[in-house]
């Protein structure tokens, strides 16, 4: 499938059970109390899994020990995954506190220095985490593909799979999706300042909506590895 295709399938494809939708914006409230967020990653991979097995329809909300289970694993991945990115980001803001404290100075008589040096830190760790998360998109995928937490870390297999998929794809589609996400969180932005409301919508719709449109465009780029390994192994038997 082309980005186009994949965009306008995952668009297309919450829509098809509102009530499902509602649902998982139940558990974005429960997200308050953490609970709700491991059900809702839970539920991420799902779709992830239905997606490749090539089901269209939304996953039913049930086995929901599996599902919390599955949102702990999700969880865990990203955190190994944006662990370096972080110490990177820990470690700027500690030497900017640490150089201060040296030279007997305060952030109010030189912040010029102490934010530059976050800043500086801050740019790295962030483009290292989008790096990073470009990987790690991939590596729940996998995870998903096998039902093993292991096949998250399995780097070379990861790399063949977006080596398949096509560099350039991959990452056109990774763009497009923080594109949409960051319009997805504007719209959410504007929603929140309408008194409850608007916060209502905001986390019963707009977020669970664009969870499972994430997912589900992840799930169709991923499957699109395995029509590029196809495609290879037709042209060498060709050859």
């Amino acid at each position: 499938m082309e980005i186009g295709e994949i965009i306008s399938n995952a668009v297309k494809y919450p829509s098809s059970n509102w009530k499902k939708v509602i649902i998982l914006g139940i558990f974005f409230i429960l997200s308050f109390v953490i609970i709700g967020i491991f059900f809702i990653l839970g539920y991420y991979l799902r779709i992830i899994k239905s997606t490749i097995a090539g089901i269209d329809e939304l996953p039913e909300f049930d086995d929901w020990g599996d599902m919390f289970i599955d949102g702990v694993k999700v969880l865990v991945v990203h955190f190994i995954y944006l662990l370096i990115p972080g110490i990177i980001i820990g470690v700027g803001v500690f030497a900017s506190i640490a150089s201060l404290a040296t030279t007997n100075t305060s952030i109010y008589t030189a912040p010029a220095s102490f934010f530059a040096l976050i800043g500086i830190t801050g740019i790295i760790g962030i483009i290292l985490a989008l790096i990073f998360v470009l990987f790690a998109h991939i590596a729940v995928a996998n995870m998903a593909l096998y039902d093993e937490i292991g096949a998250a870390f399995r780097f070379s297999e990861i790399f063949d799979k977006i080596k398949m998929i096509g560099w350039g794809k991959y990452i056109i589609w990774y763009i497009v999706m923080l594109i949409i996400g960051f319009v997805v969180g504007l719209i959410a932005g504007i929603l929140n300042i309408i008194p409850l409301i608007g916060i209502i919508i905001a986390l019963l719709v707009i977020y669970p909506y664009f969870v499972m449109f994430f997912s589900r465009s992840l799930g169709l780029i991923f499957v699109s590895s395995e029509e590029g390994q196809k495609t290879t192994t037709e042209t060498e038997s060709i050859d």
